[in-house]
């Protein structure tokens, strides 16, 4: 069950305007999202294109602009869809799972996600069992390589 949010809470309102910047020309569904850390605020919003699984959601666009200004702590993470209707249900307010997935990556089951207009998740609950790979697999020298033969 979510906990309540503040409406006058700066994340929230910060991923909003991130939504009001998306590009969604095809599926005029916008999405901001603000993630939290010692660093400050850093948004993303949604980018689409016509070949759609090049689009690029919100979230990811926050964690992707954060890891290339060096940051790889987080506190918080908010999302905002402006154009989800009122009484739509939760589950079309929730992050795909490409986004969980690379949130996995660098937050721990009690990281706060705060969905706009539903309320505040621990990412544990949006995602139980992510994708790991075993520690000593993850720090394998080099990349995979396919075997031309």
């Amino acid at each position: 069950m979510p906990k309540p949010l503040r409406e006058d809470d700066a994340l929230l309102a910060a991923a909003r305007d991130a939504a009001r910047r998306a590009y969604a020309p095809y599926s005029r569904f916008r999405v901001g999202a603000a993630l939290a850390g010692p660093f400050g605020i850093i948004c993303g919003c949604n980018v689409e294109n016509a070949s759609f699984g090049m689009t690029i959601c919100a979230e990811r666009g926050a964690i992707l602009a954060a890891v290339a200004a060096g940051h790889r702590a987080f506190d918080r993470l908010a999302i905002a869809l402006p154009d989800s209707p009122a009484d739509a249900p939760a589950t079309s307010f929730m992050p795909c799972g490409a986004c969980r997935q690379v949130l996995a990556e660098f937050v721990g089951p009690e990281f706060p996600v705060l969905i706009d207009g539903i309320g505040e998740y621990r990412f544990a609950e949006l995602f139980p069992h992510p994708f790991v790979l075993p520690p000593a697999r993850a720090s394998a020298a080099g990349p995979a390589r396919c075997d031309p033969t």
